[in-house]
């Protein structure tokens, strides 16, 4: 695995089933999100005494906080099963019947980027979450009916990066709304530690500390760090994830102390040199640096954003005084510049 897919969160081959092995099962092993994992403890325990499935859930976020993570710790809470599937892989509606019509009563049903449902499958899903039942038309033409088809009482799992690119009728059937957010240093550090203590890897807490600095507030990253750290422990030293180890394993890695790569820096770099410090529209950004303009504005710019390393203005993205400090550039130099153009 390149640097470049360690730092945007995805998951391939036997990574995902490590991924898989060190994530939580109950709402008490996962870590920060306080407030929230207090309300959804409140929703399950009532929704276990009621023996009703718990209502609708939404979950949105930047990637690698776990909204994944987060369904599957509420099946298990309630004692049911899941079934996981994403927007893009449910093409039509018979895809959606064939699903809804084989699971159990109070299944954690766990659609992830469901901002990408097709209007006919979301417009299905509807009666779905309301009345548990699927809309069938049999027939072609004026012999067309409609068959009304139950299903089993579920509880729908909606994630999404986008929750602005949810339209509102489905949006107001989530009787559950969750938001998550990036999570602190002090989060990332726990998060780090128990994932070192469940593969079995030797961390002093100087080096959990430097890690958790620098993991974009995502627990995804840090845990992808964390295997490279271990990686470079293992050929390099004794095998024990030190500080010293973290410095110079970091910078082989391009990461500095905020937890920016080679492209963060590149993406306030174009904004500052290139359009004299903004403001700059996303999609001539994307094209500036090489990169898709999801992956900018799903992973990249989020954090870059949260920092405080740029804004957002109705005309583009704009470099704030932190970006140049960061970058050793001189803001008036730069300004100037733009100026004359």
């Amino acid at each position: 695995m390149d640097d470049s897919s360690l730092l945007s969160g995805e998951l391939i081959g036997d990574d995902e089933k490590k991924e898989s092995a060190i994530r939580p099962q109950v709402l008490q092993d996962f870590q920060g999100q306080e407030k929230l994992k207090e309300n959804l403890s409140i929703y399950i325990k009532a929704a276990k005494e009621r023996n009703d499935p718990l209502d609708h859930v939404f979950l949105s976020g930047p990637p690698g906080l776990g909204k994944t993570t987060l369904a599957g710790i509420m099946a298990n809470e309630l004692g049911v099963e899941t079934r996981v599937t994403s927007a893009p892989a449910l093409d039509k509606p018979k895809d959606l019947a064939g699903l809804l019509t084989t699971i159990s009563e109070r299944t954690v049903f766990f659609i992830d980027e469901i901002h990408r449902l097709k209007p006919a499958i979301e417009e299905m899903l509807y009666i779905a979450m309301e009345d548990y039942e699927l809309d069938w038309i049999i027939g072609q033409g004026p012999s067309a009916r409609t068959l009304r088809i139950p299903v089993p009482p579920f509880t729908l799992v909606g994630a999404t990066t986008k929750p602005g690119r949810v339209s509102s009728p489905l949006y107001t059937r989530f009787g559950i709304t969750v938001r998550l957010e990036f999570y602190s240093p002090v989060e990332l550090r726990s998060i780090i530690e128990r994932s070192a203590d469940i593969m079995e890897i030797a961390i002093s807490p100087e080096a959990s500390e430097k890690l958790s600095r620098c993991s974009r507030g995502t627990p995804r990253v840090a845990n992808r760090i964390l295997r490279r750290m271990r990686d470079f422990a293992q050929i390099q030293s004794d095998g024990k994830i030190n500080a010293s180890i973290v410095e110079s394993s970091l910078k082989r890695l391009e990461i500095d102390e905020y937890g920016l790569e080679k492209l963060d820096r590149e993406i306030l770099k174009t904004i500052i040199t290139k359009y004299a410090g903004g403001p700059v529209g996303a999609e001539t950004l994307a094209i500036s640096v090489g990169e898709g303009i999801d992956s900018l504005e799903d992973f990249y710019e989020p954090y870059l954003i949260q920092q405080g390393f740029i804004k957002r203005t109705s005309r583009g993205r704009v470099a704030t005084a932190l970006a140049y400090s960061h970058l050793g550039l001189d803001r008036s130099e730069y300004e100037d510049q733009g100026l004359l153009f």
